[in-house]
């Protein structure tokens, strides 16, 4: 069986509405893999959990080392839930740092991780889009490495690939590269990359991150809300019965209180000193928050309050939204 070079699917030539089709065999790469990488056009592959559950349970009969990609930006509620499945030597590597803003210190970013019940050998912070720190992941890796084969897992958009895809451009002469898109389960199933004669990476598909907005929207939807620089923080300084309205889809509402929000920059962002638009939307929740949490509304972004209040959330979608203690 030959697997795609993209993503990892058995490849198959008979069934075009099957996962692995591509017309030629030999090419590497599925079609779905060619459209994503040549046209930017995404076809939705429906999984759950349980099939990347298997993989993680297949890891953990190994003693390889594991790098845990985390998404600075949305990393899950329960993160440290991985456990129950996966009990190797962890190397914590949090990516997209190019995200938030550079006032943000590393340091504060790692130690934020501290609190999880994972079985991290060491913590690293990269940024795949600026090629930060990777000499030091690499030298990481080397040294904690119980043999040839490390395997690389995390939540679904964690920018597993994007890091595998550096570290070979950077470390190795393979000439392929695992497919990269913004869309969940991109990669179907693992990927064997040989960086050299000592060390293979193995790429794996992500878990998905219940309750993300990333599960409910479309493409063009994901493109808006997923951020491609820095973040800008929006502050706004809240008097009574003022509203903050984003991109029509999400309210925002709470009282005498200074919000900062971390959003996509291309999310169009307004307040209103009255509720206009007199609404009906899917989901409404109401949060007490204390100076020091966020409001995370997952996939999508979070708040940060100057002081104890009431906030008010109207969405028009089902997904998670919760509080945490603040990141920044």
């Amino acid at each position: 069986m030959t697997k795609c070079l993209g993503c990892g699917a058995i490849l198959q030539d008979q069934n075009i509405d099957l996962i692995g089709y591509t017309k030629n065999i030999d090419a590497g790469l599925c079609l779905r893999c060619f459209r994503i990488k040549n046209y930017n056009d995404y076809k939705v592959v429906l999984k759950d959990n349980n099939d990347y559950i298997d993989i993680l349970k297949q890891i953990d009969k190994t003693d390889d080392l594991v790098l845990l990609v985390v998404d600075i930006f949305d990393f899950p509620n329960k993160l440290d839930d991985i456990r129950k499945y996966l009990h190797n030597d962890l190397i914590l590597v949090i990516t997209k740092r190019d995200i938030l803003p550079k006032s943000v210190y590393d340091e504060n970013l790692l130690n934020y991780f501290s609190k999880y019940n994972l079985n991290i050998k060491a913590s690293i912070i990269i940024s795949s889009k600026n090629n930060y720190h990777f000499d030091e992941l690499y030298s990481l890796i080397n040294e904690h490495k119980k043999g040839k084969n490390v395997y690389v897992v995390g939540y679904t958009n964690a920018g597993k690939s994007s890091l595998i895809n550096k570290i070979i451009y950077n470390y190795s002469d393979i000439e392929h590269e695992v497919t990269v898109s913004s869309m969940p389960s991109t990669t179907i199933d693992t990927i064997e990359l040989k960086i050299n004669e000592e060390l293979t990476l193995i790429d794996t598909p992500g878990l998905l991150n219940e309750g993300s907005i990333m599960n409910v929207v479309d493409g063009k939807m994901i493109k808006t809300i997923s951020p491609r620089k820095e973040i800008k923080p929006v502050v706004y300084q809240l008097k009574t019965h003022q509203y903050i309205f984003i991109n029509d889809f999400l309210k925002i509402d709470a009282e005498k209180v200074n919000l900062v929000l971390y959003f996509a920059n291309d999310l169009k962002k307004e307040r209103l000193y009255s509720d206009k638009k007199n609404k009906k939307y899917l989901k409404e929740y109401s949060f007490e928050v204390s100076k020091g949490e966020d409001i995370v509304i997952s996939g999508l972004g979070f708040i940060k309050v100057s002081n104890n209040c009431i906030i008010n959330i109207a969405i028009d979608y089902d997904i998670n939204i919760y509080k945490r203690d603040s990141l920044i």
